[in-house]
Formats: C-alpha cells, sequence, structure tokens
C-alpha cells in the first residue's frame, strides 16, 4: 500500500473503506474459550497479560452454559481452547469430554510447559485419548530466542513435551493426532514466510532433536497490553503501526478469524476474537454474556467490531490462530 503517512496511521475502518471492503460476518463454526489468565509462563508477547500470579478463572456454571448452547449449535464444528494455560482450569476436562461427545473438534492452545506442573502428569495421555488438536507455542527452533521471549529456562522442558507428545502419536503422519506450532517474531517485524520457516522448523527439530509436527502457523504481534507496552517503552510504536499499515493486504482481510468466530472470557463475556477480548472491546459493540442469549445464532448478525490492532491481522500473509490468511 503506497500510503503517505502521518505521524499515526489512519483508522483501521477508514482504510477497509479506501480498499471496499465490509467484512460482514460468515456463518459461525468456531467458538474460542479463553478458561482463564493463570498460566505458569508470563511470556512477553502474550496478549492477555496470563501469569502465574493470575486468579480470573471460569467457573463450573459458566462451564455448563457453554456446553448447553453449544449442544444447540451443529454449525460449530470447532471448540478452541485458550488461556493463560487452559489445562490449568479445573473444569478443563469436562469441557474437552462433553464437546467431544457433541462431535465437536477440540484444540488445546497449549504452552508446553505446563505438562510438567503438578496435577498434569497424565493431560498428554489424556489430549490423546480424547484426540484433542494439539496448537504448541514455539516461537523459534534455538534456545536463545525462545528463552528471549518466554524467560529462562523454557526450551528445555518444551522439548521434553514435543517428546512426550511424539511418544503418544502427535505430529506422526496417519496417527490421527496433530500437533502444530506456533511462530510469534521476537521484535516488532512481520513473521516470515509460513510456508518457507515452516521447512526450516521441520529440518531444525528433526535434525537436531527428532521431533516431528504437522504444521506451523506463523501469528503477527499484535500491538496490545505487553507487546503494547514493549513497543512504548523501546519508542517503536509508532514505526511499527506504520510497518503494519504498509503492510495492509486486502486479500488477508477477507480472511480475518472474527468474521466466523465467536470468542468467550472466562466470565461468560462474548467478543468477536480474542485480542477484543483482552482489549475488552465487546462482541456487536454492547456487553452481554452467554446467559443473554438463547442461542449462538443470536449474534450471527451483528457488526464486527474493529480497531485500529486489527492492522495486525490483515498485514503481509495475514494472521490469526491458524496462522497465515494469504
Amino acid at each position: 500500500m503506497n500510503a503517505v503517512l502521518s505521524a499515526s496511521p489512519p483508522a483501521f475502518m477508514h482504510t477497509l473503506r479506501e480498499h471496499g471492503l465490509a467484512l460482514p460476518r460468515t456463518p459461525l463454526e468456531i467458538l474460542q474459550i479463553n478458561v482463564g489468565k493463570l498460566c505458569d509462563l508470563a511470556c512477553q508477547h502474550c496478549h492477555v497479560e496470563a501469569g502465574p500470579k493470575r486468579t480470573e478463572i471460569m467457573q463450573a456454571a459458566t462451564v455448563d452454559r457453554l456446553l448447553e448452547l453449544l449442544a444447540a449449535a451443529p454449525d460449530i464444528h470447532t471448540v478452541d481452547l485458550t488461556g493463560g494455560a487452559p489445562e490449568l482450569n479445573p473444569h478443563f476436562r469436562t469441557l474437552v469430554r462433553e464437546s467431544r461427545a457433541l462431535g465437536k473438534t477440540v484444540i488445546d492452545r497449549c504452552n508446553l510447559t505446563v505438562l510438567f506442573r503438578p496435577g498434569q502428569e497424565d493431560t498428554a495421555e489424556f489430549l490423546a485419548a480424547q484426540g484433542v488438536k494439539v496448537v504448541a507455542s514455539l516461537p523459534c527452533y534455538s534456545k536463545a530466542n525462545v528463552e528471549k521471549q518466554r524467560g529462562q529456562h523454557v526450551f528445555d522442558p518444551s522439548l521434553r513435551a514435543l517428546h512426550q507428545l511424539n511418544a503418544l502419536g502427535y505430529g506422526e503422519p496417519h496417527s490421527g493426532l496433530e500437533l502444530d506450532l506456533v511462530y510469534n517474531p521476537i521484535g516488532a517485524t512481520l513473521p516470515p514466510s509460513q510456508a518457507s520457516l515452516e521447512t526450516t522448523y521441520r529440518h531444525e527439530l528433526a535434525e537436531h532433536f527428532g521431533i516431528v509436527f504437522n504444521r506451523l502457523f506463523t501469528i503477527t504481534n499484535m500491538p496490545i497490553k505487553r507487546f503494547l507496552h514493549l513497543l512504548e517503552r523501546e519508542g517503536r510504536y509508532d514505526s511499527y503501526m506504520h510497518t503494519l499499515l504498509d503492510a495492509f493486504n486486502p486479500q488477508a482481510a477477507l480472511g480475518v478469524m472474527c468474521r466466523n468466530l465467536l470468542s468467550v472470557d472466562w466470565r461468560g463475556q462474548l467478543y468477536d476474537c480474542d485480542f477484543n477480548q483482552a482489549l475488552e472491546l465487546p462482541q456487536g459493540g454492547r456487553q452481554h454474556s452467554l446467559w443473554d442469549i438463547q442461542s449462538f445464532t443470536d449474534v450471527e448478525h451483528d457488526p464486527i467490531v474493529f480497531g485500529d490492532h486489527c492492522y495486525g491481522c490483515t498485514a503481509g500473509a495475514g494472521s490469526s490462530c491458524g496462522g497465515s490468511l494469504a
């Protein structure tokens, strides 16, 4: 995009209009559930600012209401569980079992190190038995880069967790157990080509550590929360926003995940995506919860709430919880 940049990039909605894009909702297919902010790590790019001291956690009544609505939503094919570390929620296994019993695909967004925390000794076996897809954060194949982003003493247990998952069949051809990895840039840059980086990951992890996986997802760092604070401390917020604007891709915009996804927070409040949830921008522009709707179809015609952070999802090849978009 060849635009003359002012001190601040133009509002995201203005950019959409410039390109003749409206981005209405499509039928709801994915329910993404943030079951709480408790996590054993405190990564610098974490947009929900999760950590070991967070106490926000989804309660049993909210899980029950979710499952009640989900049972009446045949068009929702995927339940995407995130956090924090979702496995630390005491109702995580109930949510997984019941969602699978309803025939839904279940994704566990796993930070890997959680598999070695007290009480999690059999979590990997549970995930395999339930046929849960594991999407695991591994922002690089080198120890130095991983620990720069995620903290000291994280790389080695992450590799041990991947070996444990591989031993159960995850990432192995024809096992039916999918293991995908997630890459985030260390700094204020866009991710490289997902396809080429996946090739590099596959070679490095196999050659040096004997690890296999299915796919690599590249995800852009969103200019919100912890990463925003980092940008501001380093005086790089404006330049990063200009980087995102310069790389705005209309084709990527057409595929943004908020079009067919609904995000639910630990309290049962509804949002268009996990990033809007972190910013407390409610779905449909009004605060409402699982108890305010009769069916998930009630939200399908509501407009999506956009903000300037959405440039992160539409830059370059695009970015979503499933990796690049274009």
